[in-house]
């Protein structure tokens, strides 16, 4: 380790920027990014199982005890996106996105295992929805820094884009296993328990999956690990190599000094919020508040909207196509926001599906659309959305220096999900079972519009140019020194 008084110089960060796209970086994303796919699967079969829970042949939980399982989950990310979020920054990525992962997979099967009635049994399945959460939390501030410090700055925007989007993919998988599973053809004693064990099984494959990826080779030499580093950046470049590739030379002028910084918490990230980066922060939170808001509003009364308005009884199946538009956003549009431009991209993916959420709104107020027809406009909607949103979380890992990345992630997530959580609220409010009034709606789909739009602008003005740039060009890092080709923040 480097000592607290001596600086080193690092091509690190320019070595990892200039290798080509390879099997390792394949290897990489599919290892790190099934968080997403499991966050997805768990609220999807947790917000379909937990209807049945009700049941006496279940666990007998009344409608009250079910409506709590979800938020015990998301005050467990929260808890857990903020408590490792500070540990990754402080004890590395590689060691927080092990334990984190295994911290969901206890959380999510010992779920499956709850047994009883009453108070103990709301008691236990309350805190292993806590603690599934609470892992599910901390994978999001580690995993988002991982794939920004290794993946090379020209695939950075697509990569993370694209691996958020991978929550729906999650939440497709989950609706077409939830319907053989709750159908009734399965003992209703085991058929739930089966559901959470799904999630838990994918766990293991990932770990298998992750155990041999390294640390982040930025990560090591910002906190004065430079021969750990350089073990790192070798086995990058060794697996690259292996394919056959040439590595280009590296740029000598893209050298930096460091000298790892001695305070790196929350009270530093404070600080960097609102003292060095105020619009940088302003940013982050508009982004990640208003599309938590548009899709919890949506994604929380979907059901509800399809049985009162529609009739419709099993919204099960109309889950699937929601999930499929909102998992192709990202995919295909991902690329975009590396040619194009993130400010471009991001205002132009947030004003868009305000404008069209307004026009659906139009249309279901007149009475105009039909369960299918309102699917496929939330699907269209959901297309641009679910690519902004995403862009959303790959700006707040991104404009913010590296020491201080998984906490600001950490924070914004939370701040995203406090917001969020009042918008199911807003909208159920607004649905009335018994005299269904769509006018009333029409109000919270125009409020939900205003509110993306209005994120939508604000990317225009305040969005970092950050596609194809270094992450040390983008926030410089509080360890560096002197950087030759580095950008001062």
């Amino acid at each position: 380790m480097t000592s607290a008084t001596q600086s080193v110089r690092s091509l690190i960060p320019a070595r990892i920027d200039r290798l080509p796209w390879s099997p390792f970086h394949t290897r990489m994303v599919l290892a790190l990014g099934t968080a997403w796919i499991l966050d997805g699967f768990e609220i999807t079969i947790a917000s379909n199982v937990g209807d049945k829970l009700s049941d006496s042949s279940r666990l007998d939980l009344s409608a009250a005890a079910v409506g709590g399982l979800a938020t015990a989950y998301l005050i467990g990310q929260v808890v857990g996106a903020l408590v490792f979020g500070n540990l990754s920054d402080r004890l590395g990525r590689r060691r927080l996105f092990m334990i984190t992962l295994a911290i969901y997979f206890g959380g999510s099967a010992l779920t499956a295992f709850t047994v009883g009635s009453g108070a103990f049994a709301v008691s236990f399945i309350y805190l292993t929805r806590f603690i599934a959460g609470a892992g599910i939390g901390g994978e999001y501030a580690a995993i988002n820094s991982a794939i920004d410090e290794l993946i090379p700055a020209h695939y950075r925007g697509r990569v993370d884009i694209a691996v958020n989007g991978t929550y729906w993919a999650g939440a497709a998988i989950a609706a077409i296993a939830q319907v053989p599973l709750l159908s009734g053809a399965i003992d209703p004693g085991i058929d739930w328990r089966i559901a959470f064990l799904i999630g838990p099984v994918l766990a293991i494959v990932i770990v298998v999956l992750r155990r041999n990826l390294p640390e982040s080779p930025r990560w090591q030499i910002m906190h004065g690990r430079s021969a750990e580093a350089e073990e790192s950046i070798n086995f990058i470049e060794h697996e690259v190599e292996a394919t056959g590739r040439t590595l280009p030379p590296v740029d000598e002028s893209r050298a930096i000094e460091v000298k790892p910084a001695d305070q790196t918490g929350y009270l530093t990230l404070l600080r960097i919020l609102f003292r060095t980066y105020p619009g940088r922060s302003t940013l982050g939170a508009a982004l990640m508040i208003t599309q938590s808001f548009l899709y919890n509003a949506i994604f929380f009364t979907y059901a509800t909207v399809l049985g009162t308005f529609f009739g419709i009884q099993n919204t099960a199946i109309y889950y699937i196509p929601f999930a499929i538009g909102n998992f192709l956003g990202p995919l295909l549009l991902g690329p975009l926001f590396d040619t194009i431009g993130r400010k471009k991209m991001i205002s132009g993916t947030y004003v868009l599906s305000g404008i069209l959420l307004v026009i659906s709104a139009l249309l279901f107020k007149a009475g105009a659309l039909t369960a299918t027809t309102q699917t496929v406009a939330w699907c269209i909607i959901f297309f641009f959305a679910s690519a902004g949103a995403s862009a959303a979380y790959l700006t707040v890992s991104e404009i913010f220096p590296m020491e201080v990345r998984a906490k600001a992630i950490a924070v914004f997530f939370a701040i995203a999900q406090a917001f969020g959580s009042i918008a199911p609220l807003f909208y159920g409010s607004l649905i009335d079972k018994d005299h269904p009034d769509p006018s009333k709606l029409f109000v919270g789909y125009i409020v939900g519009a205003a509110v993306m739009i209005v994120g939508g602008i604000l990317a225009w003005i305040l969005a970092v140019d950050a596609e194809r740039k270094s992450l040390e060009d983008v926030a410089m890092p509080l360890s560096v020194v002197r950087a030759t080709g580095a950008s001062s923040p």
